[in-house]
């Protein structure tokens, strides 16, 4: 057994779960604790199986609840260190609960390896990752500004992918936000538009890919039937099976096979 959901995603808060048989360990908690606790009963997992919390980058989106998360269940919280520096008044006391990472150096948390890479997003230390377990490996590549050869090589042989979708550049630039908010977002140091997502797919895409979760949608750039059209009309025009799904930030997705 090795699945994942996406408990939350958005600009209001992430969060992914990835389980094994044994280990479960949350990756971000940046919606509130009792969301995620919700979110683990309806899916009948256990808390006792979460055996770690992991931490991408300092912005409150992530972070939110970790500290708190880690404190309650006792667990150890990863981070890289220049983004505990950054984050360490958010998470409250959690001296006694970190282990510290480095991008680049693979950890294990229970039975599942845990390999962090770096991420092209406006924080200090920004990853995304790859796990494996049994031979299997799930991709998460949220928060990114565009992706580099790093980025296309540690996805290339993944099985299942939570990929960021995050807004229609058309409606980002027409929409509301500020000139220097919408550079920002767009920009190398941002996050992948609908278009951009669907390049990255088009490079990392095998025929062991199975599942596709597309995330981190705005709810102000993006429309999720425009997220989805986009890649599946792709996904059509190459006559792909992948299966499909999309990322809320209000519930959880199923839990998926890696």
């Amino acid at each position: 057994m090795f699945q994942t959901s996406v408990l939350a995603s958005g600009s209001k808060g992430n969060s992914i779960l990835i389980r094994s048989r044994n280990t479960g360990i949350i990756l971000d908690a940046g919606v509130s604790m009792k969301r995620i606790w919700e979110a683990l009963d309806a899916l009948k997992v256990p808390r006792t199986l979460i055996k770690a919390v992991v931490v991408s980058h300092e912005h409150s989106d992530h972070t939110r609840s970790a500290g708190a998360l880690c404190r309650s269940l006792k667990i150890p919280l990863y981070i890289s260190p220049d983004t505990y520096a950054y984050s360490s008044h958010k998470l409250g006391r959690v001296d006694e609960l970190l282990i510290y990472f480095d991008a680049g150096t693979d950890f294990l948390v229970g039975d599942i390896l845990v390999q962090p890479f770096r991420s092209s997003h406006d924080a200090v230390d920004s990853c995304n990752f790859t796990f494996v377990h049994d031979g299997r490996k799930l991709g998460v590549a949220i928060d990114l500004g565009y992706f580099s050869k790093l980025t296309l090589l540690k996805l290339s042989e993944v099985h299942a992918l939570v990929l960021e979708s995050n807004h229609d550049l058309q409606m980002l630039m027409e929409g509301p936000y500020d000139w220097n908010l919408k550079i920002r977002v767009k920009g190398e140091h941002g996050h992948l538009s609908n278009d951009q997502a669907v390049g990255l797919i088009s490079q990392v895409l095998h025929p062991g890919l199975k599942n596709l979760i597309l995330a981190h949608l705005s709810e102000t750039n993006n429309l999720p039937e425009i997220a989805y059209k986009v890649m599946n009309d792709y996904l059509t025009s190459i006559r792909s099976d992948i299966n499909l799904m999309l990322a809320n930030q209000y519930c959880h997705t199923p839990l998926v096979d890696v």
